[in-house]
């Protein structure tokens, strides 16, 4: 606790806590699965005595994610994982109405963002809960003393999923981590369709630019990527997808877009949106065909997608804000406009996902800390998906909230999809 009465923290403005719980009221309308399973936490306990550390965008539906977890009777601490995704009345709100600890200012620097990962990492966690893998690889590079405390972990997001395999393909990770991510109802519902609507209003927000008419280029065509596409194409876009991988390549072909090469898409295109997880997808070949008044932002999780600093270096200086969330590079007569710093465009720019889709990532977040910590002594130190039972009661949870009752299959119909002897 702090000097006053407050759980520790460091955040910018605790004036800000009546406006954050009344957003964070607003969201939890929108998340009956996730309300659902902070009430059987509530009179279950399954986290009772747990120390865990997260480190997620600090937002209105990650508030009520800890606040589940704290209802399962964890201890829970909380850091930002992106340093413009952060609500400062959120984070105002879970220290002072809810009594969580909590680590985040939004626009934080990089050493300010570290210092807030030592100090979650300080509480000594059993369990870590990433997006991003930010904390976990900071355990394991700077605490490794620490490793061996931790029981096992979550992962949120796609580039902490491949962060972590790569660990693990080393033989590097310390303890098991459940990857969230992988859940059908995460990357089926949140990447694709909370991502491609947020994407679109995070950059409607920054830019009021008409969408209708406009070349779009979209870097990726995994989840995130066919949600921008399809929110995109649905608003009148001309959307061209950029692809290394064939398959998806002829799946966005199919699906009715153009598919190009970066250097062809360079030049053609008016909006540029990268949705990889890999690095410097757009370079400085590339920003040099780029038309005059081209815009570019990211839904990947990092910001490393475009080639930030060969950006500013054929800038020269000549750099400007010129709305909020939008800055301008003069080229020599050129302006290239970037958004929020090329990092997540829908929380730099926008709130994130709507509430309805997180609810189902959160769902699976919360009954993923419970499954680790009723099973962690029997996993070895990998990467898991999350268990089918879990996705299939997160869908189930939430077709109940939505009124919308399934079928079940007859006693002969079960006999039939279960038996080789029925032929044709």
């Amino acid at each position: 606790m702090t000097t006053d009465g407050l759980p520790a923290h460091d955040l910018t403005d605790l004036g800000l806590a009546a406006e954050g719980v009344r957003r964070i009221e607003w969201a939890e309308r929108e998340m009956p699965v996730l309300r659902l399973i902070r009430q059987r936490f509530e009179r279950e306990r399954p986290l009772a005595g747990l120390r865990i550390a997260a480190c997620l965008h600090v937002t209105t539906e990650t508030a009520n994610l800890v606040r589940t977890l704290k209802a399962g009777g964890a201890e829970i601490v909380l850091a930002a994982s992106n340093p413009l995704s952060t609500k400062d009345d959120v984070a105002a709100a879970l220290v002072v109405e809810y009594g969580i600890s909590v680590y985040a200012r939004r626009g934080e620097d990089r050493d300010t963002y570290y210092a807030h990962l030592n100090a979650v990492a300080d509480t000594h966690p059993q369990i870590t809960m990433d997006d991003g893998c930010d904390l976990v690889t900071l355990l394991h590079t700077e605490r490794p003393a620490q490793v061996k405390e931790v029981l096992a972990g979550t992962e949120e997001t796609t580039t902490g999923v491949i962060r972590l395999r790569a660990m693990a393909a080393d033989g590097a990770l310390g303890f098991p981590v459940v990857a969230v991510n992988e859940a059908q109802t995460k990357h089926l519902f949140d990447n694709r369709y909370g991502t491609g609507q947020s994407t679109l209003d995070g950059i409607l927000r920054a830019t009021n630019l008409l969408i209708a008419g406009r070349r779009v280029a979209v870097a990726g065509y995994g989840w995130v990527g066919k949600g921008i596409a399809a929110r995109m194409d649905g608003h009148g876009a001309h959307v061209a997808v950029i692809e290394v991988d064939p398959v998806r390549a002829l799946e966005a072909l199919m699906d009715g877009f153009q598919v190009m090469t970066v250097g062809q898409a360079a030049a053609w295109g008016d909006l540029f949106i990268t949705a990889t997880g890999n690095v410097n997808v757009f370079r400085r070949e590339h920003f040099a065909v780029m038309k005059d008044g081209a815009t570019m932002a990211n839904s990947g999780h990092f910001d490393a997608e475009l080639d930030l600093p060969a950006l500013r270096e054929m800038a020269e200086g000549h750099v400007r804000e010129v709305r909020d969330n939008v800055l301008e590079y003069d080229l020599g007569g050129k302006k290239l406009h970037l958004i929020a710093e090329g990092r997540l465009v829908n929380l730099g720019a926008a709130e994130g996902h709507p509430a309805a889709v997180m609810d189902m990532s959160f769902a699976n977040q919360a009954l993923s800390a419970e499954y680790v910590a009723q099973h962690y002594a029997e996993l070895a130190n990998t990467v898991y998906d999350v268990p089918e039972a879990i996705d299939a009661e997160v869908a189930r949870l939430k077709l109940a909230a939505l009124g919308i009752t399934l079928d079940a299959m007859t006693p002969e119909q079960l006999t039939y999809v279960s038996s080789w002897q029925h032929g044709t």
